[in-house]
């Protein structure tokens, strides 16, 4: 134990990460030993998590800092929309996909950040009611039919392809947010806003930045999404929202294992956590309400026991 403690606090943090991925492993390998948990098991359920990943790495940016965003789901529906969109109808081809969906899903992320800044109502009201818009916009976009990527253009969402734009998207965050006063500003204005603001730092320029950077990040998530699936349907009434938890859980994660100095790596293993324990429930033939009851019960322990707060420390 007092080995563990002489460690770096990123070792440590690997430490405890790589134990809770062969921990939820283990648990569904004896539970279900035949059809769960092989290797190349394990390399699709990396996979489908690399699509959630994407987005969370985004997402960490806005929850820095303190803020929330409920329309992730209908951020992902419209850009994954414009995007197919582009590529079929306008034939575009991949340079139609990527553009679409990144591009709308900056602009998404500008009017999430604009109205927030200038309204002065608390973020998760604010992208809650323009969640149903983005909905509304996808849904008469698409004229009420689902839209399908044609077989030649559903590179991104098999290897290596997704690979690539997952890691393409780690460097973007990491440098940003290591090697930039964009960065810099980030970790200031999550730690304490009333401080930044006495330092000179423009908290809303930066939020609305944020907010900017995520939304492009979910447009990426939406080339991940739309290649992986093929197809998406423009729901409305807040449905897209059922979208929303699983790139919320890995950024609990990033969050969680900040101060380790790890939170982007700790989100890209997180979310592999978290698929392991879907695909785990999926091999036991758990009810759908039975799986999401306890993975919300096991990633709050996780959340709980990585974020322990030490005697005297404030908690925000």
């Amino acid at each position: 134990m007092s080995g563990f403690k002489n460690l770096s606090g990123a070792t440590k943090g690997y430490i405890v990460l790589i134990a809770l991925v062969f921990l939820s492993w283990a648990i569904f390998k004896v539970l279900t030993p035949h059809n769960f948990g092989s290797p190349e098991n394990l390399m699709a359920y990396f996979q489908a998590s690399l699509i959630a990943t994407v987005g969370a790495i985004g997402f960490y940016f806005v929850m820095d800092m303190g803020l929330f965003d409920f329309s992730i789901g209908a951020n992902i529906i419209l850009s994954a929309v414009v995007g197919c969109q582009l590529a079929t109808s306008l034939e575009m081809g991949y340079l139609g996909l990527v553009i679409g969906c990144v591009v709308t899903g900056a602009l998404v992320g500008l009017c999430n950040g604009y109205f927030y800044v200038k309204l002065r109502i608390p973020s998760m009201i604010v992208t809650a009611g323009l969640a149903l818009i983005y909905e509304s916009i996808a849904n008469y976009i698409a004229g009420g039919i689902g839209q399908t990527l044609p077989s030649d253009m559903r590179g991104l969402g098999q290897m290596p392809g997704n690979i690539i734009l997952a890691f393409v998207t780690f460097i973007i965050a990491y440098l940003v947010l290591n090697y930039t006063k964009f960065g810099t500003y980030t970790y200031a204005i999550g730690s304490n806003e009333f401080v930044a603001k006495n330092m000179g730092i423009n908290v809303d320029k930066f939020k609305v930045y944020a907010f900017i950077l995520s939304g492009a990040f979910f447009g990426a998530m939406a080339i991940l999404t739309i290649s992986y699936g093929s197809s998406i349907v423009a729901v409305t009434g807040m449905s897209s929202m059922s979208r929303n938890f699983i790139p919320t859980m890995g950024c609990f994660f990033g969050l969680a294992f900040m101060k380790y100095g790890i939170p982007l790596q700790a989100i890209i293993l997180g979310e592999f956590i978290v698929n392991i324990i879907f695909f785990g429930f999926i091999s036991l033939g758990a009810p759908t309400a039975i799986q999401d009851l306890i993975t919300g019960l096991a990633l709050l322990i996780i959340i709980t026991l990585t974020t322990k707060v030490s005697k005297g420390e404030i908690v925000k």
